[in-house]
Order: structure tokens, then sequence, then C-alpha cells
């Protein structure tokens, strides 16, 4: 049989023979694709869950700090920024008091035609953009602390603004169960001190940090901690389909909102497999999500539950931007074998940010040729 694996931004063609054990392509179910995006993000916006208008939460504020996902995540700012941002400026928030922050948690900043591409010209000439750097200590402010005294190191920008907005959208996640919500915070705007815990090995090794699951899960109560302790006052997040396409938005009180959107994405992106298979051919989701190997270690967690130990991993990514992070080529260096690393990282031999990754990598490889 023939099918095109979602692969960079063209997608791969592959043949594949169809053997007694075949078990099919597994597809996530396509939610339906709401008509009008842009009317369902101001109706979102005007009537929102657990939370009053959007317009009415910004009335008598001073300022306005919107936080948007950056340039690997295929947020639809273009559809979703310009009502949001009409209805702040018609609150009485001048223009001028309006920075929209980019979530790079530990990525590169986006810039020049790139900014352009996430929100779209007219947007990147009207509106102050600042781009989030992990490691700049003068960026951050301690908010807290949360399990007995890890630092909650938050952005400047968004800590002093009068009204905290973030935006995203919805996806399982490997680690928070669920993207979107408390995310865009942690690690979205969180200094590097912070995403050492949050990063750790302890926590990447925790049986509850997996896709799907928020109840006990370890890096979601976080998120939610620190969320508590910066403030955030309204989010606007949306689910997508396999085309990038809207399927449904969610909008209002940053808890509650996620949540719904969480349980309305649930049925359509989960599969029971009833005996585990040999091998599984898997993507990263394509373009731009599969812009690198450090990326692509969520196509690699996202097959292995279905996967028989032993059994072996294929993913088509295309790594357009190579490996990832220096720091990334650097600890992928450093790795003999997998089973020495992960006792290496446990017994906390080095910390190198972006070891996560590898982290999860090898986890799996443990188990399964990839």
């Amino acid at each position: 049989m023939k099918v095109t694996l979602s692969y960079g931004p063209d997608g791969l063609a592959l043949e594949i023979p169809e053997s007694s054990g075949f078990q099919g392509v597994l597809k996530p179910q396509e939610a339906p694709v709401v008509d009008n995006p842009e009317a369902a993000v101001l109706q979102a916006l005007l009537n929102p869950v657990a939370a009053k208008p959007l317009g009415d939460l910004a009335k008598g504020r001073k300022s306005a700090c919107v936080v948007i996902s950056d340039i690997t995540r295929p947020v639809p700012n273009k559809i979703i920024l310009p009502p949001l941002l009409a209805e702040i400026e018609k609150a009485g928030i001048k223009r001028e008091a309006i920075t929209i922050l980019i979530a790079t948690g530990i990525h590169r900043p986006n810039e020049g035609d790139e900014l352009i591409a996430l929100v779209g010209a007219e947007i990147a000439e009207k509106y102050r953009f600042i781009n989030h750097f992990s490691k700049e200590a003068d960026d951050m402010i301690l908010v807290g602390e949360i399990n007995d005294g890890v630092p909650a190191l938050i952005n400047r920008h968004y800590v002093a603004a009068d009204l905290k907005i973030l935006t995203g959208f919805i996806e399982p996640h490997m680690w928070a169960g669920f993207s979107g919500g408390r995310k865009s915070i942690l690690p979205g705007i969180s200094s590097i001190e912070t995403l050492e815990y949050m990063h750790g090995p302890e926590m990447i090794a925790h049986p509850m940090t997996v896709y799907g699951a928020l109840e006990s899960n370890p890096f979601h109560e976080a998120g939610l901690a620190i969320m508590k302790k910066a403030g955030a006052d309204f989010i606007v997040n949306v689910t997508l389909n396999t085309a990038k396409k809207i399927t449904q938005v969610f909008a209002g009180d940053p808890v509650k909102a996620h949540l719904d959107g969480c349980r309305f994405l649930a049925p359509f992106c989960t599969k029971v497999i009833e005996t585990p298979l040999d091998f599984i051919v898997t993507t990263n989701s394509g373009a731009p999500l599969d812009c690198n190997l450090y990326q692509s270690v969520k196509g690699i967690t996202g097959a292995a539950p279905v996967v028989k130990d032993g059994g072996e991993i294929l993913i088509a990514s295309a790594c357009s931007e190579g490996a990832g992070s220096p720091e990334y080529v650097e600890i992928l260096k450093m790795v003999d074998n997998p089973k020495n690393f992960i006792k290496r990282l446990l017994g906390r031999e080095f910390f190198i940010p972006d070891q996560w990754c590898a982290q999860e990598t090898y986890q799996v490889m443990l188990d399964h040729p990839v």
C-alpha cells in the first residue's frame, strides 16, 4: 500500500508491503473543523469559560502582555491575535502598552522574516515583540518557590503587566500530558534555573510524566503552581486537526478552559492497540515540528507505548535544522550507550540544558532500536 508520511512541508511517499500482521495506518480521528475560525475566536473572547469577557477584564488595566508560542509550534497566531488585540485595545489599553512575548523556552529567538511568518506582517510591524531568553538573569523575576525550594523565576515583562494573557494550542505532550494553558509560562517564559528542576532527570523518569495524563502528573502540577504564583488572567487555546485547521477554541479561565480543551481533544488523539507491535513507522508531524532531531523525540515517545519490548521504531523526520542546539549536539556526543547515559543522568554527574530530550530518547532505546 502507499501512504504519504507527514514529513517536512511536503510529505514523504512510502510504499509498505502488507504482511499478515499488518495493523494498518494509525491516524488521529479528525474533529470537525470550525466553519469560520475568526468568528469562533471572537465568540470565545466574548463568551469565555468561567471568566468575564476579555474586554471586560481589560477595562481599567494600564498594560497587557500576550504570550505566544514560538515558531516550533503551529499555533494559528494570524487568526487568534487580531480579534484578541482588538478587544483589549477597545477596552482602553493603548497599543504601545501591549507587549507580545514569544515563549521560546530555551529555543532560539524568532525575528525578522521568521517573526512575520509567525504573526503576519501587519501585527509584526504594529506591536512590540520581545523574545524570551531563559538564560538572561536580568530578565527574570522571582515570583515564589514551589516543591520545597524550587525557584519560580519568570520573565519580568510578563510579571509587570496589568493584564496577562496566554495563547497556544492543545496537543498531547510527552511530559505535561497536554500542551497549552500553564505550559506557556512553564517552560515558555521561565528561567533556566527553574527549568533545571522541571526538566531534571527525576522528573523525566517519573512514571506519570507521560502523554495524555494530567491527574498525578508532577510536571502538570508544577506548571499549575507556578502559573498561580506568576498570575494569569485569561487564555486563548485552540485544538487543531492534522491539516493544522482549528477544530475548537477554548478561552477564559486559565485552568478551566484548558481542561475543557484537553477533554475535548482526548477522544480524537488516542488509539488502543490490542496486541503490541513488532515495529512501527512514525513521524514527528511534519513541518514545523520536525525541524530538528531535538523535537523528534516526541514522535519517538508517542509511538513507543504500542511497540513490544525489543520492537523497532522507525521515524521519518526532516530535521532541516540538523540535530538542534549546540548544547544538544554536545550531549549526543557524550552518549556511549543508553544504559550508562541514563545512569549518569540520574547520578547527577552533570546538567546541560536540552539533556531532557536525550534522556527521553535513550529511555526508549533501552527497550527499542530507533
